[in-house]
């Protein structure tokens, strides 16, 4: 029988070797665990060597003020928020909507609902009322922590049965409890009863690119136990300080600043800024000595914007998450720091299923390879295993313990991860060495004239153009190829949406694309539709597109391929006319 600790010390002593590593890696047998009793609260509160470290470091930039709590803190801390809870009411299998920030409170409430066996919906602060309504309704939650600026969101909504508690209330909130009233209540918890690996433990609301948000359930296993994978490939060790740009709410948060570092035990560390500031993130970085870095791409393609060779940083591991990096971003960061960026990926629905894991061999533009206890399998349509296809993830007795219980249905029910494949809707090619390279999601790459167009490939070369800040690839209808690539493209600051600029962006693409993927089509616009979580939600933009409706908002200036004749001496080396 393997258990959480044996697994953990297998992969920090095997943390460079990735065949011994996928090899030899067994995760945990179910059996019961309660991560923040059984691990947090008994090895890092109490070991020698970890209890003092610190477990929690939070810079607020805008007040200059720091707060660092060790794992000895935050244990005794967080028994007093599941003390208070419990007097509230709350028991084993409640739900509770979390609506904080980046406070110290997020961190002591999620350790306190896992030690009572309490639901955690967590969800962003940019959510409108609408949709909390929602996330009361299906996820079905009976006491909701939320922030003073939160409050207002929550008139007309919950009915009288609702739990209501606020953090940081400068005034008493009618209605509302006050968090603060934790500090009264005892520093020892005991636990009802023991903790199944199945039990449900966090309810997450999936982005919503291409439809309304489904509810993700991860169990008291999934995520905490199937974080060790997550932590293989950040290259976390204990004592690091580990810095994820993320916000609450979304699943990498709970990935990178709060199993995967603290299953290495390491420190979370977090930097508030009122607004982001590349340049002072960055020097925050060297002065307190950060170790290791993961951040989505936009936040890196900010950070090659500033001169990074003259920060001094600590930085021993630096990662990329979210969406796959452009080649450009980890030649600069190289140059600069001698750090390559590593790429991973996963999914509200996993913990990091593939990643270029430390000391390996990183392939530029690949998101790595599977990572130990996740038996991948690339197929088609119709279940057959192929180079280019969706990710599938075997099931049965290879199940990874960091898949999902299943999408919520109303009903309470579960489905999508059940049988004996589960697939992922991206879509990835695999070389002959097994590193998978992304090319979209399953319902967004497209034909034209019979060949498959990847958005993300084309968006990457649309990036690399010094007045491109952001695009979006969609099929617009063609009469003769059924569909042709056009991107809808959001300038740099000062840029000018004009004809010599599309003409521009256009010689940069014939002299970087075969034929057959050329872009035909540039509408300069203002915005791009996202979702709250930042993503580009290309689907609406699709329909945009199919409705051909040029009185909406999200539209700007359209210039086509064949206004310009001067193009046709622009040609990719060795090309011909498709």
């Amino acid at each position: 029988m393997t258990t959480f600790q044996e697994a953990r010390a297998f992969l920090l002593k095997h943390r460079s070797d990735y065949d011994a590593a996928v090899k030899g890696f067994r995760w945990p047998d179910p059996a019961p665990f309660n991560w923040a009793l059984d691990w947090f609260d008994a090895e890092l509160a109490r070991a020698t060597e970890s209890r003092d470290r610190p477990a929690l470091w939070i810079v607020d930039a805008g007040s200059n003020k720091e707060t660092k709590l060790s794992f000895e803190a935050l244990s005794r801390r967080s028994n007093q928020v599941a003390n208070f809870l419990h007097a509230q009411g709350l028991k084993r299998g409640d739900h509770l909507l979390l609506l904080l920030g980046n406070v110290v409170p997020l961190w002591e409430t999620m350790l306190a609902a896992m030690k009572l066996g309490v639901v955690v919906i967590p969800a962003t602060t940019l959510l409108t009322p609408d949709e909390l309504r929602d996330r009361l309704d299906r996820g079905r939650a009976k006491v909701v922590v939320a922030t003073q600026d939160q409050v207002a969101k929550f008139s007309g909504l919950g009915g009288d049965q609702l739990i209501r508690i606020v953090v940081g209330a400068t005034l008493k909130q009618e209605g509302w409890l006050a968090y603060e009233q934790v500090a009264d209540f005892p520093q020892t918890f005991n636990p009802d009863g023991p903790t199944n690996a199945d039990d449900p433990m966090l309810l997450y609301f999936t982005s919503g690119t291409t439809a309304k948000p489904k509810l993700v359930r991860h169990s008291q296993r999934s995520y905490p136990v199937g974080g060790l994978s997550t932590m293989f490939w950040l290259g976390l060790q204990p004592g690091d300080i580990h810095l994820n740009i993320s916000s609450p709410g979304w699943a990498k948060h709970a990935w990178s600043c709060f199993f995967a570092p603290w299953n290495a035990g390491a420190a979370v560390f977090v930097v508030n800024q009122p607004r982001f500031d590349a340049k002072g993130l960055l020097a925050t970085i060297g002065r307190c000595g950060v170790t290791t870095l993961c951040a989505p791409p936009t936040v890196w393609r900010l950070f090659i914007q500033e001169k990074l060779a003259d920060f001094k940083v600590s930085l021993r591991e630096v990662c990329g998450a979210g969406e796959p990096l452009n080649p450009e971003v980890i030649d600069q960061v190289r140059a600069a720091w001698r750090l390559t960026i590593r790429d991973g990926y996963g999914q509200t629905e996993t913990t990091a299923l593939a990643g270029n894991s430390p000391g390996q061999k990183v392939k530029v533009g690949s998101m790595g390879r599977p990572l130990p206890g996740y038996r991948v399998q690339i197929t088609d349509v119709d279940g057959h295993v192929t180079k280019e296809g969706e990710v599938t993830l075997v099931l049965g007795a290879e199940r990874p313990a960091g898949l999902m219980q299943g999408y919520q249905g109303d009903d309470g029910k579960l489905s999508g991860a059940d049988g004996a494949l589960y697939r992922s809707g991206d879509v990835v090619f695999a070389d002959d060495e097994g590193f998978l390279t992304f090319v979209g999601r399953s319902d967004d790459v497209f034909k034209s004239s019979d060949y498959r167009i990847s958005p993300f490939e084309l968006e990457s070369i649309l990036l690399e153009h010094e007045l491109v800040a952001e695009a979006a690839v969609i099929p617009s209808p063609d009469p003769i190829r059924l569909a042709i690539p056009k991107a809808y493209v959001l300038l740099v600051a000062g840029a000018a949406r004009s004809s010599d600029t599309a003409l521009s962006i256009f010689r940069h693409l014939h002299t970087r694309l075969a034929p057959f993927k050329r872009i035909r089509k540039i509408e300069l616009v203002t915005e791009l539709p996202k979702t709250i979580s930042g993503k580009i939600r290309r689907v609406q933009l699709r329909r945009l597109e199919h409705d051909n409706d040029r009185s909406d908002a999200l539209r700007g200036q359209e210039f086509r391929e064949e206004e310009f004749p001067e193009l046709q001496k622009v040609r990719p080396a060795g090309s011909a006319e498709n």
